[in-house]
């Protein structure tokens, strides 16, 4: 899975900080163990109450862990990377990336606009 650089370098300073498990798990409990769906879900669902505001907090923003991979994805899409490569890094058909998120897309309408235009001008301006 390609990481953008600035995870990288966030994850390096993680391993520094924290290391891995004896077996190189990153993520474990306190006493070096396998997690557990209850487990992490206990941790998500205090962090959320940490950091969220009281309406984020019964909003569905994060509800799950695993809404962060489509918070991920849309955001790959919205920035404008290549529906292909978008695709691929999450596992995907293009068939199956568009239908689960091609909504964000439509939020990118004006980005689309001024990428078009701004690729026709350059086209038609004389060398």
């Amino acid at each position: 899975m390609p990481i953008p650089p600035h995870f990288v370098r966030m994850l390096r300073e993680h391993l520094d900080t924290h290391g891995t498990a004896p077996d190189g798990r990153l993520f474990r409990t306190a006493r070096g163990g396998l997690l557990q769906e209850t487990g992490y879900g206990e941790v998500w669902a205090r962090a959320r109450e940490s950091v969220l505001t009281e309406a984020e907090i019964v909003s569905l923003l994060a509800r799950r862990p695993y809404d962060l991979r489509h918070a991920g994805v849309s955001f790959w899409l919205s920035s404008g990377v290549d529906p292909m490569e978008c695709a691929r890094r999450a596992g995907h058909s293009i068939a199956v990336l568009l239908k689960v998120y091609a909504k964000v897309l439509d939020r990118t309408r004006e980005q689309a606009n001024n990428r078009i235009d701004a690729a026709l001008r350059e086209w038609n301006e004389p060398e």
